[in-house]
């Protein structure tokens, strides 16, 4: 957007929201705090109705939102909202042991009042770490300044903490008399969510890709899910207000230029990205017009952008599991875990957690690689491989003890164990194999940071750092 849109914006959505008051109650709608910014109604009286309403109507009722009309009548139907006269709009939240609540006269986008109560709770709890009725009664001082700092005549303000922070102190301690009324730049400028004159001894840049992989592998070995999560992580350092410029292997980019998309040529394969959500520093209208992803970035940590892929993956580390119940007096496993991924490869700290029947005893284990543990907690066999290399296999034994008892005693047993887990029979401990893994420079999708550039206006050269990680989600297979 150009700072004439953003502008525009900023005065759209100030214009669709204006609340006449802002308080805040316990959960019996006792008033803890309350500010009036625009005279326009009785705030004493809005208090009282509000706790009224939270006494009075029954917890299935309840409504986030609701209206009271001139008469103090509580309109449920959204088709009656009007028809008789002049009212106020209540719109509240619960956070923790308390009520955030916004009253308007207006007919505001409710969507953007929701959303101006819980970024101001996340204000209250960046501030004093916790929000609850204690921190309030010890913050009045500097909740009163936060509460005339982040709306102004019922129009919300900067809601950034770090924006917050540069003129309001944690102690609320305010600013010198001939700084006082000057608001800070960010507040003014169009990127609210960066502060001008930020200086870096060191100007570098880390940008991650991380993807996690979720997986189910049913017992004759077809995958029944597979699903690719993403996320590039950000680290910046960088002085002044640069402009960065992350091009990817995006299919979509290379369809829409005529480059080529099938996996030939120095770009490698394309990969096409779905629900890509971004941080707002990116500009969206430059994304959507030719896929460029430019942005000036906070400072600091933050996420700029999640995608997902919903595409058929082949298992990175398989497991078989051969299971050898001998009734009445012991229980064999066989593991066999295999690599699905190129040699050059490896899988950090990998963990296969192998469930076991909850009554077993007496273990022992006999693996070609890495430790086995027996955690009688959580009935599980953990077997760790601090790493694996792609393209290997490795086998682990484990023999357990099973207590002496009928074989009637052991059904029994066996189907009340499995109705606490909605299975029945011998079944019932038979739970999907679970592994964790994490494996570094490689991106199961296959995307790719292509470049990463970075544009001050001092021209100084900063240093980008790039890495993949892939790391095991919800990646299960069930045993046979």
């Amino acid at each position: 957007f150009s700072h004439r849109e953003k502008a525009s914006a900023v005065l759209f959505v100030r214009a669709t929201m204006v609340a006449s008051a802002v308080f805040i109650t316990d959960l019996s709608g006792k008033a803890i705090i309350s500010r009036d910014y625009r005279g326009d109604i009785p705030l004493t009286k809005a208090i009282e109705t509000f706790s009224k309403y939270l006494t009075e109507v029954d917890e299935e009722f309840k409504k986030p939102v609701f209206f009271v009309d001139s008469n103090g009548d509580v309109i449920s139907s959204p088709e009656e909202v009007g028809t008789t006269g002049m009212g106020e709009t209540f719109v509240y939240v619960q956070s923790n042991n308390l009520y955030m609540c916004a009253v308007t006269q207006r007919n505001s986008n409710i969507a953007l009042i929701v959303t101006f109560l819980f970024r101001l709770a996340s204000v209250f709890k960046d501030y004093f770490g916790a929000f609850e009725e204690e921190s309030i009664r010890d913050n009045f001082v500097c909740i009163y300044e936060l509460l005339d700092e982040t709306m102004d005549h019922g129009l919300p303000q900067s809601l950034d903490s770090t924006i917050l922070r540069s003129f309001i102190t944690q102690e609320g301690n305010r600013m010198a008399e001939d700084s006082k009324s000057k608001p800070p730049v960010a507040l003014t400028n169009a990127v609210s969510w960066r502060a001008e004159g930020i200086k870096h001894k060191k100007n570098e840049i880390f940008l991650d890709v991380v993807e996690k992989l979720n997986l189910l592998v049913s017992a004759n070995g077809t995958v029944l899910h597979s699903e690719i999560l993403g996320a590039v992580k950000m680290r910046s350092f960088l002085s002044g207000m640069p402009e960065l410029k992350l091009g990817l292997n995006d299919k979509v980019m290379f369809d829409a230029t005529g480059r080529n998309s099938t996996g030939t040529g120095r770009t490698g394969k394309a990969v096409e990205l779905e629900d890509i959500k971004f941080h707002q520093c990116v500009r969206l209208a430059r994304f959507e017009n030719d896929r460029t992803i430019s942005f000036i970035p906070p400072d600091g940590e933050f996420d700029l952008m999640t995608y997902r892929l919903n595409t058929q993956v082949k298992p990175l580390i398989w497991v078989e599991a051969v299971v050898e119940p001998h009734r009445g007096s012991r229980i064999e496993y066989m593991i066999k875990t295999r690599s699905q991924f190129k040699s050059r490869s490896v899988a950090n700290n990998v963990e296969i957690i192998i469930p076991v029947p909850p009554d077993v005893d007496s273990p022992s284990f006999k693996s070609s690689v890495g430790n086995v543990t027996y955690l009688p907690d959580k009935d599980a066999v953990v077997w760790t491989i601090k790493q694996f290399h792609g393209g290997r296999e490795y086998l682990m034994r484990a023999h357990f003890g099973l207590p002496s008892i009928s074989a009637a005693d052991y059904d029994a047993g066996d189907k009340k164990k499995g109705a606490a887990h909605g299975q029945t029979g011998e079944n019932a401990w038979k739970s999907p194999i679970a592994v964790k893994f994490e494996i570094p420079y490689f991106t199961v999708s296959g995307i790719q940071v292509r470049y990463l550039k970075i544009i001050e206006r001092s021209g100084y050269q900063a240093l980008p750092w790039v890495r993949y990680i892939t790391q095991n989600g919800d990646y299960q297979l069930r045993m046979a």
